[in-house]
């Protein structure tokens, strides 16, 4: 396998700085010629330019537009939230396989984004749909009958809806297995994250939403299942480690010997798998509501509780107002364009009009508790 070029977009981030320590381990397989970064952690960013000497390095969503519309291979967009929208259209436009990590650039994209991808060029890196790419392997398209994402159920599994009244930030950023950037976990702790990744299901594989199904699978050893219309289920298994779909993200098709950890054999260990409490965790189904709706939904969902996690981050919601102020927003947003009419104009003012509704009404809840 030749050497591939790659930039990096989100490079001080936990995706980021995860793929540089691959591609620092594969100097024969990767070659870094660009990042980017928000710019929350200038003194990492500007060791990692000093590191790998890139030909582009830039801060904030300007530079990573920049930065993915480089000639290269690879461009990992590692982005967290919306913003990563434009850098994701820049490098389909550029004509490099995006190995996809802002799944919300996808879910607020939509039909946007997948008018623009040519076949194979989006691969995922989020866990679960790496291993449902892996999976795949082993059928023809036909041949599917249902994918099955698997969910660690968070830090607050098994609770009641009223047991949730009082968690704190703190409490919702412990998650059980993997350590995160502070958005992706309380959104791993509410299953909105489940709900992002149930409606990025269905458009990368081209599925309908209702052939997506969510199990809960705590020890997150199976990343996720494909069954199959004869009966057989092909699951991908290993230790919970974001190393794997990241390598796989960057050599697509091939693998990476020794990105991450394998699972040890020699030790035993049960596996568990139980239904999800959609009651106490209600996100999920309503992001089967945004999907179904389509057009700008989703974006209103992704925007509205991007809004709701930083209030309660800031101790100003409770936890368990995160969700229901999503599916408020998302019932007073109008009605949506199709998804042939979806521009990134559109998309972007459903954004916005998004986050200003839900602000509006954590101001109006905020004054009525005064």
């Amino acid at each position: 396998m030749s050497r591939r070029d790659v930039v990096v977009l989100g490079s001080t981030g936990s995706i980021g700085t995860q793929a540089l320590d691959l591609c620092r381990r594969n100097p024969d397989r990767f070659r870094v010629v660009g990042l980017a970064a928000g710019g929350s952690q200038p003194e990492l960013f500007d060791a990692q330019v000093a590191e790998f000497a890139p030909s582009y390095a830039g801060l904030g969503e300007d530079g990573a537009v920049a930065a993915a519309s480089m000639a290269c291979d690879v461009v990992l967009n590692g982005i967290t939230g919306a913003v990563g929208l434009r850098p994701t259209l820049a490098a389909l436009e550029a004509g490099s396989t995006l190995a996809l990590a802002n799944k919300e650039s996808l879910i607020i994209g939509g039909s946007l984004v997948t008018r623009l991808a040519a076949p194979g060029q989006i691969v995922a890196v989020d866990s679960e749909h790496s291993a449902i790419a892996q999976a795949l392997r082993s059928g023809e398209r036909a041949e599917v009958r249902r994918l099955v994402l698997t969910a660690s159920g968070g830090p607050f599994r098994g609770r009641s809806a009223a047991e949730l009244a009082d968690v704190t930030p703190a409490q919702a950023l412990r998650h059980p297995n993997f350590a995160m950037g502070p958005v992706i976990t309380v959104n791993s702790a509410t299953l909105v994250n489940k709900g992002l990744e149930v409606i990025e299901a269905g458009l990368l594989f081209d599925l309908p939403l209702d052939a997506v199904d969510v199990v809960v699978h705590p020890q997150q050893v199976v990343h996720s299942m494909v069954e199959f219309t004869d009966g057989s289920t092909i699951a991908q298994a290993s230790p919970p480690s974001m190393l794997v779909p990241i390598a796989l993200g960057l050599a697509w098709p091939d693998r990476v010997p020794d990105a991450g950890p394998g699972c040890d054999w020699t030790t035993a260990s049960t596996w568990t798998f139980e239904p999800l409490d959609d009651e106490a965790f209600p996100a999920v189904a309503l992001a089967r509501e945004a999907g179904r709706r389509g057009g700008t939904a989703p974006a209103v969902y992704n925007a509205a509780n991007e809004v709701a996690v930083a209030a309660f981050l800031a101790g100003e919601v409770a936890f368990t107002r995160i969700v229901p102020l999503v599916a408020d927003v998302l019932a007073a947003h109008p009605d949506v364009p199709s998804e042939s009419a979806l521009d990134l104009d559109g998309v972007l003012a459903a954004d916005a009009w998004a986050r200003a509704v839900a602000t509006e009404r954590l101001e109006v809840a905020e004054e009525g508790t005064r």
